[in-house]
């Protein structure tokens, strides 16, 4: 469990682990924590007080990455399953991953990733994250089992960090992404599951959602330079549209006919967007037809915004940052 200032979540998180049923001398939980500067740690400690299956160890780097490093020169089981801290897993979710490692011989399986809301914008979020407009992964929009090219956390079998190396500690974010698609090209196979169960408690309000895919954007332009062939249309769809608004916003002030153009592509998403939100209004309530429009674009124009500022910041510097 890589974790970081989650005294929030971290007494269910961590509970909801070592509630799991599955033998119990047979788990191990190791929490990585960050530096956290609220309760996190002493909450581990206590816990780990009480039941000595858990271990806390600290990470210096801070980020994902390196923590994922630190568990596994520690850890001694033959199946590696992560859990963040901001995740609730259900009762039998190592036995399910067990499981379907062993029927499908994959290198890594997963479940979908489900949104919780806690504020009423959340709800919004929640509701946009099962779009496939909003974020078109198979591991938020599908409802079956199937091969996918990544899964929300992930569990493993321990020989896959032999065989392809461990987590990239130059990236802050992504890293799952980027570690996957090594899997994959060196002919792995990952495998997402519905019976894998858990509950995502992610951001909640306007803020904090741009700054989490500006942030995904950004780190996400740095792995597709750095492994060209894993680019997928949907990772070019939001940066395409971003660079539509701003370079037709800025040559229409000049040139009518790139001003119409500009136009209509702002129509065409307005109305993509809105159609959209009356799919997953009726859905998932009414109540959320004003925020689902400003959540979609949050996470379009943040995402396209981070991964052109990555690129903007690569010809500014001449390096990554």
């Amino acid at each position: 469990m890589p974790v970081y200032n989650e005294a929030a979540f971290i007494e269910r998180s961590l509970g909801a682990v070592l509630a799991q049923l599955y033998p119990a001398q047979r788990l191990e939980v190791l929490v990585v924590d960050g530096g956290s500067t609220d309760a996190t740690t002493a909450l581990v400690a206590a816990i780990a007080a009480r039941d000595k299956r858990v271990r806390l160890l600290h990470n210096p780097r801070r980020i994902q990455a390196a923590a994922m490093n630190i568990a596994l020169d520690h850890a001694q089981g033959d199946v590696i399953v992560r859990v963040d801290g901001h995740t609730i897993i259900a009762a039998d979710y190592v036995r399910q991953c067990v499981d379907r490692l062993r029927e499908t011989g994959a290198q890594n399986v997963g479940g979908p990733q489900r949104f919780e809301a806690t504020t009423p914008f959340g709800r919004a979020i929640a509701a946009a994250y099962r779009s496939p407009f909003s974020v078109p992964s198979r591991f938020t929009v599908s409802r079956r089992a199937e091969y996918v090219d990544t899964v929300y956390l992930g569990a493993w079998p321990r020989e896959v960090f032999e065989q392809v190396g461990r987590f990239d500690e130059s990236l802050a974010v992504n890293e799952d992404y980027e570690f996957n698609y090594r899997i994959r090209r060196a002919g792995g196979r990952i495998y997402l599951s519905p019976n894998i169960r858990s509950r995502y408690y992610g951001r909640q309000t306007p803020g904090a959602l741009w700054r989490q895919f500006f942030r995904y954007g950004t780190w996400k332009c740095r792995v597709l330079a750095q492994h060209p062939r894993s680019v997928k249309l949907r990772h070019l769809v939001a940066p395409a549209f971003v660079a539509a608004l701003a370079g037709g916003g800025v040559i229409g002030a000049f040139s009518r006919p790139v001003r119409r153009l500009w136009t209509l592509v702002i129509a065409l998403y307005a109305a993509a967007n809105a159609i959209a939100s009356l799919r997953e209004a009726a859905r998932a309530g009414w109540s959320l037809m004003l925020r689902l429009p400003l959540v979609f674009a949050i996470i379009h124009l943040a995402w396209g915004s981070g991964f052109w500022s990555a690129i903007l910041r690569r010809v500014v510097r001449g390096r990554w940052s």
